[in-house]
């Protein structure tokens, strides 16, 4: 997963320990905060692309953390409540197929 990710962000070829060790945390945070909106579950490889693109979306926010808008040079960004509003829906499908119920922490059997 850490070579797409430099791919996307367009750094794929580039040797540099100290950039791969903090895309690695990224996509462990993301990962991680993925599996707590999951109620616990893996998202196993199903969900990469939400890691994947939620893992950008962090890098590109580095120094920025904490805000909800950041100006530069009279460009104003604004930034989403939480990296995965825009995932909520495929989330909230993950579940429904995966049986998949938070709110009694985990798996719902049938």
């Amino acid at each position: 997963m850490l070579e797409d990710l430099k791919r996307m962000l367009g750094l794929s070829g580039q040797k540099d320990e100290e950039l791969d060790q903090k895309l690695e945390w990224i996509l462990y945070a993301t990962t991680s905060r993925l599996k707590v909106l999951l109620g616990g579950i893996d998202p196993g490889n199903d969900l990469d692309y939400i890691v994947t693109e939620v893992s950008i979306i962090r890098y590109n926010r580095i120094g920025s953390e904490g805000f909800q808008s950041h100006t530069v040079e009279g460009e104003s960004v604004g930034f989403l409540n939480s990296d995965f509003d825009s995932y909520m829906d495929d989330i909230e499908t993950y579940k429904r197929t995966k049986n998949i119920d938070t709110a009694k922490g985990g798996i719902r059997w049938a």
